[in-house]
């Protein structure tokens, strides 16, 4: 076991760990418990808020699983990997003020308060609850499999042991702290994911001796390496261009980033967050997937592309530097998993067992069952992940597509048209999903786009024409 890199990292759990105890001291006197532990009391500032949505959004998915497919496709995926640039800045643009003055007046704390609200239908909360828990299964699966390739590949543990680890730790202080743990430790890892992706990309340039001969050592294996299209070919304009619905435009619809929408403190912080994010969000983004590039002739040959990542570390530095630096991709994974972690907890405590089960649970009651059920949900996830894929990004980006099909447009429509109801809210979801998992299941590409498009396209079609057609019934 490679204790000088394990005890890095150690470190930087135990911080975790600290921090944790220390949001959850202040669950204790709260006087509004759903608020603080779901929502972290609508007081993040501006530097917090853009570190918690850089390191919610930057999982295992870009950590992880990320560079392993830029290790198989080459620099044509650092290219689609780079549409996700304006992904903070377009959420906090389109949501932005509206959605919290309006979130706030509706005394929501979830998503799917909002819908509630607005929209006021028992089947459209309902069915929005179902595609959380659903889609954010596979995406927590996806973070629980990260995690555990990391710790697999840093202490040459077996891949159950170093699941178990990793289960513990992330359990443990989301559990205890909710909300503003997750807020707190997001702005520790989001500095060490910007930091490390740096020194790492920097380690494994001077590994493979510089740029000019990375590049023709990529040229010489394959010359499709080096162009937009991939190493086969298939990354093609089209194809990498509707890519960005999926990480970009879309990503106003992921419940675990518009939640962040909802939790800042003012308008200051929400301005100073749109730079903070974007800036952050890019340079970690690009660090991560040429780093996965530029390890492919350094080490030529990995079969599983989730562990390029901690493989390139230990090979290019030292153990101990790999251990810190490695802590980055540590600080995505922990900090997305907590934060899917509390938006399928939500969804079942607050979203079906308040609002149709016991509106009236007592205080005492409703702490215990959200801790309980968080408790729950990470131990199933736990066995979810005891089968690995080879690319958990796969699973990470399924769910995604999903979450976007379900939400985008009774969101968005729900903000700014008034004409938009429960009617037409309910066809787009269900357009929506439907249309995605039998294009993910039976067509991934259609017309060369990505599986996600058509179905966006067809529920904001569903969204329109219902509400129009049902708008007199309900005047």
């Amino acid at each position: 076991m490679n204790w000088q890199a394990i005890i890095p990292l150690l470190g930087f759990l135990v911080i975790i760990f600290a921090v944790g105890m220390y949001a959850g001291r202040h669950l204790k006197s709260s006087n509004s418990f759903l608020q603080d532990y779901f929502l972290g009391g609508r007081s993040l500032g501006g530097f917090v808020l853009a570190m918690t949505m850089t390191a919610t959004y930057g999982s295992a998915s870009s950590f992880i699983g990320g560079p392993g497919v830029a290790y198989n496709e080459g620099l044509g995926w650092v290219l689609l990997a780079m549409t996700q640039v304006a992904t903070g800045y377009f959420v906090l643009m389109v949501l932005g003020k509206k959605f919290a003055i309006v979130t706030k007046r509706y005394n929501a704390v979830t998503m799917v308060d909002f819908l509630k609200e607005r929209y006021q239908s028992k089947w459209v909360v309902l069915f929005s609850a179902f595609s959380i828990i659903i889609f954010l299964f596979s995406a927590m699966a996806a973070q629980w499999i990260g995690g555990a390739r990391l710790i697999e590949s840093l202490t040459g543990l077996t891949y159950t042991s170093a699941l178990f680890i990793f289960a513990v730790s992330v359990l443990v202080y989301v559990t205890i702290g909710g909300f503003r743990a997750v807020a707190l430790t997001d702005a520790i890892q989001g500095s060490v994911m910007f930091v490390g992706t740096l020194v790492l990309l920097i380690a494994t340039i001077i590994a493979g001796g510089g740029i000019p001969a990375i590049m023709a050592d990529l040229t010489a294996e394959n010359p499709n390496l080096i162009t937009p299209f991939g190493a086969e070919g298939n990354l093609t304009p089209t194809y990498v261009s509707s890519f960005w619905i999926l990480v970009g435009v879309g990503v106003v619809a992921l419940p675990q980033v518009a939640v962040r929408a909802m939790s800042y403190k003012n308008s200051r912080s929400m301005h100073r967050a749109l730079i903070i994010g974007t800036i952050v969000v890019g340079f970690i983004m690009l660090n991560m997937h040429l780093i996965g590039v530029f390890a492919r002739p350094i080490l030529p040959g990995i079969e599983v592309g989730d562990t390029v990542m901690p493989l390139i570390a230990l090979e290019v530095m030292p153990a101990w530097l790999a251990g810190i630096v490695l802590a980055a991709p540590m600080a995505a994974i922990m900090s997305t998993v907590d934060s899917l972690l509390l938006l399928v907890s939500s969804s079942i405590v607050k979203d079906v067992y308040l609002n149709y089960i016991e509106p009236k649970a007592s205080y005492t009651k409703v702490k215990r069952l959200s801790i309980g059920i968080t408790a729950v949900l990470g131990i199933i996830v736990f066995l979810l992940a005891l089968n690995p894929p080879d690319l958990i990004i796969w699973l990470n980006l399924f769910a995604f597509g999903g979450l976007e099909a379900a939400f985008i447009w009774p969101i968005v429509l729900g903000l700014y048209w008034s004409k938009g109801n429960k009617y037409g809210a309910l066809a787009s979801m269900i357009a929506g999903v439907g249309l995605y998992i039998l294009s993910d299941s039976f067509f991934p590409q259609p017309l060369g786009l990505h599986s996600v498009v058509l179905p966006i396209v067809v529920s904001f079609v569903a969204y329109v024409v219902v509400s129009l057609a049902t708008h007199r019934r309900l005047v």
